[in-house]
């Protein structure tokens, strides 16, 4: 096993003595963003540095997006699981935060009502048992996690018992994604159906809408992003990573000598959901909204573009993809929003077949042809 160990180590992207520069590049760009946006909060509305509320906004929803795109790196770059429902725990931690964010507005709502405004519209006369507790931010945090790996785990425990890999595992978590949505879109679940939660007001008794509080929640995702990050370089460098990556490129030797590769993949899995469920959780307060839609299929394969774009099994690569596809798509939605699925499909289509290790691939062949 040591030697199927160590050849799987000597093989991780990552594990290059130039990913350590790339490393301190993204940490560095990410904390003079942070900075900038600090000083952002006391800068005339005239300066050159000066961000609008709605720039804060978008790029901390790429943050998360961030966050989700270093997840699925870990599960298929580095495990070789390649996962097309990885949007539903994105959308399961941003319903759990939804939910404390309704009970938040309180009798701030249309309807003056304690409960949420939709099931006042849909006459409901009680809280359903799941909304139990949900006014307390503890509880939400703890959903927030709770939620998106029990899932997770109890998904991930039979389909890889039964040794369901490859193209089949990815059509089955696309199933798992799409029933959970369609589940989502049904009032009578007390989800808010197809319209979902928005409206929200305040967070721990702060108002959502201000600069500070958008401030304080950019400055947060910026921060759990380069705590994954390090989490996750310190993971894939360890033995666990090791095995993981071995059992990727060779998982019936693996068994063979002796390891169960079920625990290793069922460990990583878990672990991969519970990151998009708090990257959900913090991409619904600087939103605004939450509903069904970011648990639609297509919503999951963009987040797989985003780590082929970038360059998987890199830990930089996929973040570095998630800023550039949704840069883009920003672009383009306001400039041709009729042709972003056109480029997006060719984007994935092109990097597929010139450059199959991404972005940072690419990079990293012009950085020593230089030399």
């Amino acid at each position: 096993m040591s030697s199927t160990v160590s050849t799987a180590a000597t093989s991780l992207p990552s594990s290059r003595p130039g990913s350590i520069g790339l490393a301190a590049g993204l940490a560095a760009a990410i904390a003079a963003v942070v900075a900038i946006l600090v000083a952002n909060l006391w800068m005339p509305a005239d300066h050159p540095l000066h961000l609008s509320d709605y720039a804060v906004s978008l790029v901390g929803k790429i943050l998360c997006y961030a966050i989700v795109a270093l997840a699925i790196d870990l599960v298929w770059g580095y495990a070789g699981i390649l996962s097309l429902g990885h949007g539903l725990f994105f959308a399961l931690g941003g319903y759990a935060m939804g939910m404390y964010l309704m009970r938040s507005i309180g009798r701030d709502g249309v309807y003056r009502s304690d409960l949420p405004d939709f099931m006042v519209f849909l006459d409901w006369q009680t809280l359903p048992w799941h909304w139990t507790f949900t006014e307390h931010f503890a509880w939400a945090l703890l959903l927030v996690v709770a939620v998106p790996g029990i899932v997770a785990f109890v998904f991930g425990y039979f389909a890889f018992r039964s040794r369901i890999k490859g193209v089949y595992f990815s059509i089955i978590t696309q199933a798992l994604t799409y029933a959970a949505m369609l589940l989502f879109f049904r009032n009578e679940t007390g989800f808010g159906g197809n319209n979902g939660f928005t409206d929200f007001k305040r967070i721990l008794g702060m108002p959502i809408a201000t600069t500070e509080t958008r401030a304080v929640l950019f400055a947060l995702s910026a921060l759990v992003l380069i705590g994954f990050f390090l989490m996750s370089r310190w993971l894939v460098r360890s033995k666990f990573g090791r095995v993981l990556t071995a059992i990727r490129d060779a998982e019936n030797r693996v068994m063979f000598c002796g390891y169960d590769p079920l625990w290793y993949k069922l460990g990583i899995w878990t672990l991969s959901a519970v990151m998009c469920g708090i990257a959900g959780a913090l991409y619904v307060p600087q939103v605004g909204i939450i509903n069904p839609g970011e648990m639609s299929p297509a919503q999951s394969i963009e987040i797989a573009i985003w780590a082929a774009v970038g360059g998987r099994g890199t830990l930089v690569g996929p973040i570095l993809g998630a800023f550039l596809v949704n840069g883009a798509k920003s672009w383009f939605t306001v400039a041709f929003p009729e042709y972003w699925l056109y480029f997006l499909g060719l984007l994935f289509v092109l990097v597929t077949l010139f450059l199959p290790a991404g972005v940072l691939g690419l990079l990293r062949r012009r950085r020593a042809g230089e030399r």
